[in-house]
């Protein structure tokens, strides 16, 4: 890679930090956790994916080596705690700022696992893997049932059809800032309208059936 799509890259991954970040922060916040566990849980979100992501691809994680990583969970806590009073009764929030982070860290995480000469599916599966890491982490922290697993929302689904985009977009020569853009704008919209329109894939057995339960305050109205 070039070092301008180097410097690119870890742009794109610092927005995704910092909604992912935000996603963290305003959890703990309806959890009324303090502003410690605020700053623990942004930086568990934000930073878990990709945590995961460099020891699977055995270098040394960027969160260690690049103290820019530490500011966007620092930021999103404190613009919660001094906004929060002023957001709380837009309960879609957290969906936003968590499609936000997961549109971004599918790109960036198969970016990344591409660069390291990982084959294009393997790399499909490590963007993923980067995008739904962090918020499976935040989930179990805070005592919630993980998106990842809920089975009355979509979550790991956008994640894949954006990682899926950018590896074939990565191989055919066709990957820039505009495609980039436009596959961000495709998971966001993706994971934004399966949320509002209560989309979901089948159960993992034929004839089972959903419990017709309410969905969480955490992202229902």
């Amino acid at each position: 890679m070039t070092f301008p799509f180097d410097i690119a890259l870890v742009w794109l991954d610092l927005a995704g930090v910092f909604f992912f970040a935000v996603s963290g922060s305003l959890l703990a916040a309806r959890k009324q956790f303090d502003i410690l566990g605020s700053l623990l849980l942004a930086s568990l979100v934000s930073l878990g994916g990709g945590v995961i992501r460099d020891i699977i691809l055995n270098t040394v994680p960027a969160a260690f080596t690049n103290p820019a990583y530490l500011v966007p969970p620092l930021l999103a806590t404190v613009l919660v705690y001094f906004l929060y009073s002023s957001v709380q009764r837009f309960t879609s929030l957290l969906v936003l700022f968590d499609a936000g982070g997961l549109g971004l860290f599918c790109i960036t995480g198969t970016l990344k696992a591409l660069s390291f000469g990982v084959n294009p599916l393997a790399a499909v599966l490590l963007g993923v893997a980067t995008a739904v890491g962090g918020g499976l982490l935040r989930d179990i922290t805070a005592n919630e049932v993980p998106q990842l697993f809920d089975n009355r929302d979509l979550y790991a689904l956008p994640a894949f059809s954006g990682a899926a985009l950018t590896s074939v977009l990565w191989v055919t020569g066709t990957f820039n800032a505009v495609t980039a853009c436009l596959v961000a704008g495709v998971v966001f919209t993706f994971r934004v309208v399966a949320w509002r329109r209560h989309w979901y894939v089948p159960l993992a057995v034929r004839g089972w059936h959903r419990a017709p339960e309410a969905r969480k305050s955490r992202g229902g109205d």
